[in-house]
Order: C-alpha cells, then sequence, then structure tokens
C-alpha cells in the first residue's frame, strides 16, 4: 500500500505541474498582460506604454522562466525605474527594499499579490476556502446519506412501487438545475409576501413572516438554521439524484449476484444478506461518485454563490477572471488542482478497501 500511494504521488505531482503550466501559460498569454497593464496604469497606454510597464515588472520574460519564478525555484525578477522606485515580483506594498525576499513562490508559501483587492493573495483566498469549506461540509452531510439511503432502498427493492417512486425523485432532483430550484425554495420559503411564510405567520405557526432567509450573507459570520438552509437544500439536492441513481444500480446488480442467492439459500436473513454481503460491494461505484462531488462544489456551485450572495471559492474565481486578476486566478487553479488530485488518490485508495477482489504488489 505504501508503495501504491507513493507512486500516486509521483503521478500527481507531475500531473499538478503539468496542469499548472498550462494555466500559467494561458493566463500569460499577451492579451492578458495587455489588459492588466491598461488596468494598473490607464486604458489610453499606448503600446510601447504597455511594453514598457510589462517589461519593468518581469512579465515580458520567458515563459519558463516565469513559471519557476512563481514556483520559488528561481529568483523573483526585480528592477528600478527611473523615478527611483523598486519593482518586481516579490516587491510588496509597504516592504522595504533591504527586507524583500529574493525568492517569492509557491515553494515559500508566498501566493503572490492580488491586483484588485491590493493585498495577498492567500489572505483573500484563504477567506473564501474557508467559506466554501463550510457550505461543502454540510452539503456533504446532508446530501450524501440522503442519497445512500434512496439508492440502496430502491435497489433491494428493484422494480417495486417504492423504487419506481424513489427512482422518480432522484432523476427529478437531477435534472433541475440549482438556479431554478433555489429561485423556487426562495419564492416558497424566504418570500415575506408569498409562499409559506406569510401564511404561516398568519396561522401564528412562526414569529417571522418567512421561514429561511434569501440570502446566505450571513452565514460566512454566523452559520444558523435560517441563513444557511436553503443554499445547502438546493446545492444538495442536484447531486443527490446522481449518487442515488448510482447506488440504486450497483444495488440492484449485487443484489442478483451469485453470492447473495448462494447466502439467502442457507437461510441468512435478508437485512444480513444486505448489511453484512451486498451493501460494501454496492459502495464501490458510488464512493467514487462521491469523491467527484468535492470539486464540483468547489468550483461548479457558482451560480448557488451568486443567487445567495455567499462569497466563496467560485465566487473569487469568477471575480479574479473578470478583473485579469492573474494570481489570483494562478492561486485558484493550484487550489483546484491540488483538490482533484487528492480526491483522486482517496477514491484509488478506498475503493482498494472496498473491492477485496483487488489486490497491491
Amino acid at each position: 500500500m505504501g508503495l501504491f500511494i507513493l507512486r500516486r504521488f509521483g503521478m500527481m505531482l507531475v500531473t499538478a505541474l503539468c496542469l499548472t503550466y498550462i494555466v500559467f501559460f494561458m493566463t500569460n498569454l499577451y492579451p492578458n498582460l495587455e489588459k492588466l497593464a491598461k488596468t494598473q496604469g490607464n486604458f489610453r497606454m499606448s503600446e510601447e506604454a504597455v511594453d514598457s510597464y510589462l517589461g519593468n515588472r518581469g512579465y515580458l520574460q520567458p515563459t519558463p522562466i516565469k513559471y519557476l519564478q512563481w514556483l520559488g525555484v528561481l529568483p523573483g525578477f526585480a528592477t528600478e525605474l527611473d523615478d527611483g522606485r523598486i519593482v518586481g515580483k516579490c516587491v510588496r506594498p509597504g516592504v522595504a527594499p533591504e527586507d524583500t525576499p529574493t525568492y517569492c513562490g509557491i515553494l515559500q508559501g508566498d501566493w503572490g499579490f492580488s491586483t484588485v483587492s491590493k493585498e495577498p493573495v492567500a489572505n483573500v483566498l484563504g477567506s473564501r476556502l474557508a467559506n466554501t469549506g463550510k457550505l461543502m461540509f454540510w452539503v456533504m452531510v446532508v446530501m450524501v446519506p440522503s442519497a445512500l439511503i434512496i439508492g440502496v432502498l430502491a435497489g433491494m427493492n428493484e422494480g417495486s412501487r417504492t423504487d419506481r417512486t424513489l427512482s422518480t425523485v432522484s432523476i427529478m432532483s437531477t435534472s433541475t438545475p440549482e438556479y431554478v430550484s433555489g429561485v423556487i425554495f426562495i419564492a416558497l420559503l424566504a418570500s415575506t409576501r408569498n409562499g409559506l411564510g406569510p401564511w404561516l405567520h398568519d396561522l401564528g405557526l412562526i414569529e417571522a413572516k418567512a421561514l429561511f432567509k434569501g440570502t446566505a450573507k450571513s452565514a460566512m459570520d454566523d452559520a444558523n438554521l435560517r441563513n444557511f438552509t436553503l443554499p445547502v437544500i438546493t446545492i444538495a439536492l442536484y447531486g443527490m439524484g446522481y449518487i442515488a441513481r448510482m447506488t440504486r444500480a450497483s444495488m440492484a446488480e449485487v443484489m442478483t449476484a451469485q453470492y447473495i442467492r448462494t447466502a439467502r439459500l442457507k437461510g441468512v436473513s435478508f437485512g444480513n444478506v444486505v448489511l453484512k454481503h451486498a451493501l460494501r460491494n454496492a459502495l464501490i461505484a458510488p464512493f467514487t461518485v462521491i469523491m467527484l462531488q468535492f470539486p464540483w462544489l468547489l468550483n461548479g456551485v457558482v451560480i448557488v454563490e451568486f443567487l445567495f450572495a455567499y462569497n466563496g471559492f467560485g465566487m473569487q474565481l469568477v471575480t479574479a477572471a473578470g478583473n485579469n486578476d492573474i494570481e489570483m486566478l494562478l492561486a485558484v487553479s493550484v487550489v483546484s488542482v491540488f483538490v482533484v488530485l487528492v480526491t483522486q488518490l482517496i477514491s484509488d485508495i478506498g475503493y482498494v478497501y472496498l473491492n477485496p477482489r483487488i489486490r497491491i504488489s
């Protein structure tokens, strides 16, 4: 197992370097750099002024050199302008030139400086990751157990009314986009004029005129039932159907296996057959699907974050791309690649433990 993990880790490292280099190359194309120069300077800058701005800050160096500087393998570029100011990759506002480090890359824990927020990328990205991590945790708490229960119950009773009902619910949840279900939830549960809130308030069952809040902005500081329920349910419902369908198909296939029939013929109760024999094998395929939900929750829920005014990782990605914040885009890409590779590694290891037929030499 140790050798397996080391090999996987080596593959992950090579893949991460390749993917980050591709992203670095794309974000450092000249049109992006030109837009960056005009954003930081003047949109009426001449081509000579743009080239001067980019050249003085090291943006016109060969891409492999800039990539190694960004990693922290090579010293950061620095130069002195005509007015005596020193600019470069490692130069930060408020830091004296003699205190400026020679190396400032990912290996040194320096994620760069945001040209939009005017502060270190790590400070901004850290808070956004914390917000998304909180959202991901509660979505997984709601989504995974619900999906597995629905899938197992449907697969145990293949072809029955229970199976058809649960399968219909799963298909409907997956086929309904988050922006549709989110708007429906806001209209029914968070509106003070329409929906269930005013009706329950008139009956004296609730004090407020709405069951939940239609925004999750306050949940970034204090997540509670009223301001965090709707975004969690909106995301969980969309992902739940896919996991449930995979679980149902896997469970139905396992229940027809020969060893299940043998166990039943030997007099093992149906409950023991399901819990001790079928469930473990039925969870192999859903486990991989569950691991794939983490990258999706990190980047793919930007619509829900926008809908509920929740400043998470996905919103930061869109903001960085819209404002051509190159250092922020690179940091976001590194985190995204890392999450994808780590979840794949966990998926491979979990697959080995769940499937006893696989042996690692």
